[in-house]
């Protein structure tokens, strides 16, 4: 079992079902800047042999999921995984309730307010709308993945994990992270404390960016909203400006969710 799959709530899954998680780890695989992947790489990547991966990789082509590549021996995303990608952002309760606050919030304080859910040890941005005034050293979009443990959208997410999945969570991020670990485990700590306390946590790990988020319940799970922007300002004084205006972002967001969902 590789550490991806210790992340997996129900480990007394079937054989059958194991190959379909796995063909799951594949697909994960596939991000921007890695948009051609061949087996190797694959099995590099997902921790799974050769052979395994070679197998997958058939099944993932036949379900229209992947395409192949035969002059570079390589695979890609098909457009079967857009059309999913549209048919769950069009069907999303969470997302139907929220994207109109998100949208209000943004243009009126001219920030950037987003939308996530957890994806084993990384977060998924559900929805970014971008409405910064200062151009950011980087875009982000719906799909896009980032660091559970870094950012604080997957620190307030963490606030929310019972202690045993919390404490596999921890054990991929030791391993990712190495010798930051402790420092990084402590801020985590922080940002626990803090949402516990407050409702929301902060971070900064970009240069010049500063984000809050806070944890959003939704009939399907968690999820987490957070206003970040690039400023110069101190993480103190983005927080006393954003901080209630996020979580009034919450509970309007909560409002809607339970009104959608009867």
């Amino acid at each position: 079992m590789n550490a991806a799959e210790a992340l997996i709530e129900n480990p007394g899954r079937s054989a059958s079902n194991r190959s379909l998680l796995r063909g799951a780890d594949i697909l994960r695989a596939f991000k921007p800047g890695s948009d051609l992947l061949g087996n190797s790489e694959l099995a590099e990547r997902t921790g799974l042999s050769n052979s395994t991966v070679s197998r997958l990789t058939q099944t993932l082509v036949a379900a229209g999921l992947l395409q192949q590549d035969r002059s570079r021996r390589a695979y890609r995303l098909a457009p079967l995984v857009l059309s999913l990608a549209h048919a769950m952002r069009s069907g999303s309760l969470v997302l139907t309730a929220a994207a109109p606050h998100m949208r209000a919030l943004a243009e009126k304080e001219k920030i950037n307010v987003g939308l996530a859910s957890p994806d084993r040890d990384e977060m998924v941005y559900v929805e970014s709308i971008r409405y910064a005034r200062r151009v950011a050293l980087r875009s982000v979009v719906s799909g896009q993945r980032i660091p559970m443990e870094l950012t604080s959208l997957g620190r307030a997410y963490l606030a929310t994990v019972a202690a045993e999945k919390r404490s596999a969570l921890d054990a991929v991020f030791a391993q990712r992270n190495g010798k930051s670990w402790p420092s990084i485990c402590a801020s985590i700590e922080t940002a626990v404390k803090m949402v516990k306390e407050k409702g929301f946590c902060s971070a900064s790990w970009q240069p010049e960016v500063v984000a809050l988020s806070t944890p959003l319940n939704g009939p399907d799970g968690i999820y987490v909203l957070n206003v970040s922007m690039s400023t110069q300002e101190s993480l103190e004084s983005v927080e006393g400006r954003l901080a209630a205006k996020l979580l009034d972002l919450r509970a309007r967001v909560t409002h809607d969710i339970q009104k959608l969902h009867g």
